[in-house]
């Protein structure tokens, strides 16, 4: 017996306010709620003031916060094992530094293989070190410290924020390129007053809170760890210029967990790669001593990958050992 036609109509007019069939409902649009940013190491230093930069641009852009979290700690281990640990949904991501990628030799006993557990999704810049000396040593260009410290070796002392930390990894690069006698003095606060005061002669420092001192010649700059010149030291040679092949910069980049969904990952890397080309945004990267970049995933992946096996060597060679 067929139901009246009234009777088909009541029913799928009460069939329209039921749920939709599994697998037929439409996904929802990414991101749909906050996205947090972890920075695994402390609050100030330039890949934390990068990520309050663009959280707000990306918010913008994307309609939902991107809220920064600092969880420093073990060089940056504590935030990244905390970020490859989340669920792999876009919502947790790293602000990754370069030292993640040299850390897996700095610290053979961790749980987690940085390259093979993150995800690259957008890079966001390079922040090189500048080589500054102490007038009391007698040279003005980087070949000339090269030869000052082969004929008097031992005697130069170059200061750093730790062992195994960005700066001293592109010393000890330098190092290994020049065959030089520089004596490593770890610190674990600020160096400047005993740099300033000629106790240590050299740094590998970031570029902002050096540069009042380099343009009163209180400290000479020799070379920077870029490709090429800063903006803001651009009379400063790049080291590559007299040691071709070297490059020893710090970088910044955002990183999800494995298995986060493609698509995710491309809405990311399109809305950053945007926000970086904000000429405003640019200009503050510059003031801090950072100097933006877009890449592809893929191409930030093979960053990585090279940064990892780069920085292996470079801690084989110098034996490197951290607490």
């Amino acid at each position: 017996m067929s139901l009246s036609r009234r009777r088909l109509f009541a029913l799928a007019a009460a069939g329209a306010g039921l749920p939709s069939w599994p697998g037929l409902a439409k996904a929802e649009t990414y991101p749909s709620r906050p996205v947090h940013l972890i920075v695994d190491i402390p609050a100030g230093l330039a890949p934390d003031v990068l990520a309050r930069l663009i959280g707000p641009q990306l918010a913008q852009r994307l309609g939902q916060d991107f809220v920064v979290e600092d969880k420093p700690g073990a060089g940056g281990n504590v935030g990244a094992e905390y970020v490859i640990r989340a669920a792999p949904d876009g919502y947790t991501l790293l602000v990754m530094i370069s030292g993640n990628a040299a850390n897996a030799a700095l610290y053979p006993n961790l749980d987690f293989n940085f390259v093979r557990d993150i995800v690259p999704v957008a890079f966001l810049a390079y922040t090189p070190f500048v080589v500054v000396v102490h007038p009391s040593v007698p040279v003005k260009t980087l070949p000339e410290l090269i030869a000052y410290a082969k004929a008097n070796p031992g005697k130069l002392n170059l200061a750093s924020q730790g062992a195994g930390t960005a700066p001293h990894l592109a010393f000890e690069l330098f190092r290994m390129m020049t065959g030089v006698n520089i004596v490593h003095v770890p610190y674990r606060g600020s160096y400047m007053p005993d740099l300033l005061a000629g106790q240590v002669q050299l740094a590998f420092a970031t570029v902002p809170p050096v540069l009042g001192y380099v343009n009163n010649g209180k400290l000479g700059a020799l070379g920077v760890t870029s490709v090429k010149s800063m903006a803001a030291l651009p009379d400063v040679p790049p080291i590559g210029a007299t040691l071709p092949g070297y490059e020893g910069s710090g970088w910044a980049g955002i990183g999800a967990p494995r298995g986060t969904p493609a698509d995710i990952v491309a809405t990311l890397n399109n809305a950053i790669n945007a926000v970086l080309g904000d000429p405003a945004l640019r200009e503050r990267c510059i003031a801090l001593g950072a100097v933006p970049e877009s890449m592809t995933p893929a191409q930030f992946g093979t960053l990585i990958a090279s940064a990892a096996s780069k920085w292996a060597k470079v801690i084989g060679f110098a034996n490197i050992k951290v607490d």
